[in-house]
């Protein structure tokens, strides 16, 4: 499958590929009985071991060579295994954050689309489509009624960690358990993502853009999320946590009439194409 991303810097347009192996696995009969073994609890248990362990150091070197990461923008280039070096934390200078309060910020590097929230809204990510009405409880969905859902795409070779989009305080972590698969858009199209996803959502009660939903989802196999804080006051641009291995993908849910997001975003979701985004970057204003 192949889907569009656009840089915001040079206007260019990737056409990216889902792979060769994600497309096996989810049209075809053989490979759906594979996934199933795959996203076992076991298995992923095994995985997550393996990619903790010095036994997976030997990724590394090929993963950088293949993703052309610039292994000199993050504070150590020495790691003790995948994992340690798929959750590194990049110099700050290298992801600066646009402190304007009136400025609505990305909390991580993705690909960014962007959608009105509708009753029973359906996504659509490159002909894949999933609901939003089980993402978080539908009491709470009712709040966010005509205002946007921002859906952040990670890929494997993004910088995995995220921060808070506005400072203010924290509600508690709610953790939903789930079976593990990819978020490449691939996979939207055979599952209803959030249901089957493990996620976790916290309400940030934020100082100039109100009640923001914060819900990061895990991916095929690992997808391990760790959120570092709950209940707790934040400032803008603070660290929040980070997925280990696997694609991953952050929502921001908010309310009508409080943001303007940039009209190359919403130019580029209604033409079907994600935006490149990184952290910390300006994608919305507050609507005054």
């Amino acid at each position: 499958m192949i889907y569009k991303v656009k840089s915001r810097e040079t206007n260019k347009i990737d056409e990216l590929s889902s792979g060769i192996a994600l497309s096996f696995l989810y049209n075809t009969l053989l490979g759906r009985l594979i996934l199933k073994i795959l996203t076992m609890k076991f298995i992923t248990d095994l995985g997550g071991l393996y990619m903790n362990s010095k036994l997976s150091k030997h990724k590394i070197k090929r993963f950088i060579k293949k993703n052309n990461i610039k292994i000199t923008d993050y504070e150590k280039t020495n790691y003790n295994s995948f994992n340690d070096f798929f959750k590194r934390k990049i110099i700050s200078v290298k992801r600066p954050i646009d402190m304007n309060k009136d400025v609505f910020i990305s909390p991580c590097d993705s690909k960014l689309s962007v959608y009105k929230i509708i009753n029973d809204l359906t996504l659509n990510i490159k002909d894949s489509y999933y609901t939003i009405n089980t993402l978080v409880d539908k009491n709470i969905m009712k709040q966010y009624k005509n205002g946007y859902a921002l859906v952040f795409r990670l890929s494997p070779n993004d910088y995995h960690r995220y921060c808070y989009i506005d400072s203010g305080y924290q509600e508690t972590n709610t953790k939903i358990r789930g079976i593990f698969h990819t978020v490449q858009p691939i996979s939207l199209k055979y599952y209803n993502f959030f249901k089957t996803n493990s996620r976790e959502w916290t309400i940030l009660h934020t100082k100039n853009f109100g009640d923001v939903i914060q819900v990061e989802v895990g991916a095929l196999m690992i997808g391990k999320i760790t959120n570092e804080h709950e209940n707790n006051n934040f400032k803008k641009g603070e660290e929040k946590g980070y997925f280990e291995f696997g694609g991953s993908t952050i929502v921001l849910l908010v309310k009508e009439n409080v943001v303007n997001i940039d009209k190359d975003i919403l130019d580029n979701t209604s033409n079907n194409i994600e935006t490149y985004v990184k952290y910390g970057e300006k994608i919305g204003k507050k609507n005054t």
